[in-house]
């Protein structure tokens, strides 16, 4: 009993603490607030699905020139105020445009076309996804003028799908945070408020993706990297199931070590997630049924309102009330009382970042080392000094890292497996193959720019599900009373990727799904 009041009154002191937080950065992110251009009627075409825009292209209702120009014209209208993009290859995409339209023209087969699902479809992808010729610096300033020798893996699927590669984006150092800023190429700012993070680590896709500027955004996740940028720029998310799709040339990945990574899309449209997901993850595509047909009137419903985790902020009330409406709308469409939404808790909540700081450990890229550019290692307690006197080469937020790897103490293993363990198989067990579990995204909607250095943990709400290797959907519930965009997640069984997506369709047609974070001119 005593514990309880005194977990109750450290939540209310977290809370009186975040909203002070809030006031203070805002003071200064307010001011500095900058709206991104409206969308032009030329640019209208940007408003249109991935896949809508591969049709008319097929149909030759519009070229793959005039598609790439005004997506390249977009990235230059809102760049400067977002600072998304850190290297482009603009005439070589244009060129590449010019010579399907051509093919188009004189006669293709329709075996040329369902192999090449995206034909003609501009995309970008985060910068530290290698593309050939391409800058590939990780967010350090020792890679500053590496590039790309070869693409990676997933971007050679999408090639190969017909899409054509025009930017790369901005990233945190080695993809290890939640806001997408390093010494080399600075800050990347949200759509919706320019004062705001847009998440990481592939927050450039998320400002550009929510901006209107490409079509396609392929992304990464070992801990929200594809989530949260969604979640924080407005956007739908797939983060499929670990082990279904190739991580090699991803942050110098070979593909060869066992992760709980994935490779995943964020997009304004529900509906090209899965066609988009079965690009890169391959052979491996049907394993994850993304186009099973899913029976709504079958589907389990779980949630869960607020994590235990002592580490990580609470959920603030307007995404407390985001779930409720969610579960009301639920609720009433069920088909008998049965299926109505049920609360599910498991004490592995309680623990998301020792959880996922524990799996960290197992992966094979070591952060301290690749900080170094693999040629030694950088150490925490020598940088904080350096940096506490203008000379280090890295950002407060990896040195944070580092000294959490190399001076606190480590998760006990046996601990943690078995509690992973435990619950995994509790979960699973509950979702079954007809299961899904609504979870909060995060604690509050996009918050302003370096706070999340006074909240290092908050991640944990989507790095917990990477931790379990499961699928999980990011959708978008409108925005909040400050104009940004508020969500959920849905999370689904082993390959039950369909259901996630089921799921998240349906609420987009309950509550609309994506709103732009500007007007769309006539």
């Amino acid at each position: 009993m005593a514990s309880a009041v005194l977990i109750q009154a450290f939540f209310a002191f977290r809370r009186c603490l975040d909203m002070f937080v809030d006031f203070i950065f805002g003071l200064y992110w307010e001011s500095k607030r900058q709206p991104i251009p409206d969308l032009l009627p030329r640019h209208r075409m940007l408003t249109e699905s991935a896949v809508t825009l591969a049709t008319r292209i097929r149909n030759k209702e519009l070229t793959s020139e005039e598609l790439v120009q005004a997506c390249i014209e977009r990235i230059k209208l809102v760049n400067p105020i977002l600072n998304a993009v850190t290297d482009e290859r603009f005439e070589d995409a244009l060129k590449e445009a010019r010579d399907i339209d051509k093919k188009i023209a004189e006669g293709l087969p329709k075996e040329y076309f369902d192999k090449r699902p995206f034909l003609g479809v501009p995309f970008t992808t985060k910068e530290s996804n290698a593309i050939s010729g391409m800058l590939n610096t990780l967010g350090i300033l020792s890679r500053r003028h590496t590039r790309a020798e070869n693409d990676a893996e997933s971007v050679r699927l999408m090639r190969a799908a017909g899409a054509i590669p025009v930017a790369v984006t901005n990233v945190p150092e080695i993809n290890k945070w939640q806001e997408c800023r390093n010494m080399l190429f600075g800050t990347t700012c949200n759509p919706y408020h320019s004062g705001r993070t847009t998440g990481g680590s592939s927050g450039g896709e998320g400002a550009l993706c929510a901006a209107f500027a490409t079509p396609i955004s392929l992304c990464s996740d070992i801990g929200g990297s594809t989530r949260m940028p969604a979640f924080f720029c407005g956007l739908f998310a797939l983060n499929p199931t670990a082990g279904h799709t190739s991580l090699k040339g991803l942050a110098l990945r070979s593909g060869l070590e066992p992760s709980m990574a994935a490779v995943g899309f964020v997009s304004r449209h529900c509906s090209d997630l899965a066609p988009l997901t079965a690009v890169v993850a391959g052979d491996q595509a049907p394993l994850l049924n993304l186009h099973a047909h899913v029976d709504l009137n079958t589907i389990n419903y779980y949630y869960v309102e607020t994590a235990g985790d002592l580490r990580v902020s609470p959920i603030s009330s307007e995404l407390r009330q985001a779930m409720n409406k969610v579960v009301a709308k639920l609720t009433e469409l069920a088909p008998s009382t049965d299926k109505a939404p049920k609360p599910y808790y498991h004490k592995g909540f309680n623990y998301m970042f020792a959880l996922w700081r524990y799996w960290m450990t197992k992966e094979t890229d070591k952060f301290p080392k690749m900080l170094a550019n693999n040629r030694g290692e950088v150490k925490g307690l020598v940088e904080l000094p350096k940096k506490l006197l203008g000379m280090s080469q890295f950002t407060m937020a990896a040195i944070l890292k580092l000294l959490d790897e190399q001076v606190m103490p480590q998760v006990n293993a046996e601990w943690a497996e078995q509690l992973t363990k435990e619950f995994s198989d509790d979960i699973i067990s509950r979702l079954g193959e007809r299961g899904v579990l609504l979870f909060p995204s995060a604690p509050a909607a996009a918050p302003h720019h370096a706070t999340l250095l006074l909240r290092p943990f908050n991640f944990s709400y989507w790095g917990v599900f990477n931790v379990l290797r499961l699928p999980a959907a990011q959708v978008p519930l409108g925005l909040n009373s400050k104009g940004l965009p508020i969500g959920i997640q849905v999370v689904a069984g082993p390959r039950q990727d369909a259901l996630c997506l089921a799921v998240a369709k349906l609420l987009e047609r309950e509550f609309g799904g994506y709103v732009p974070p500007c007007k769309i001119l006539e």
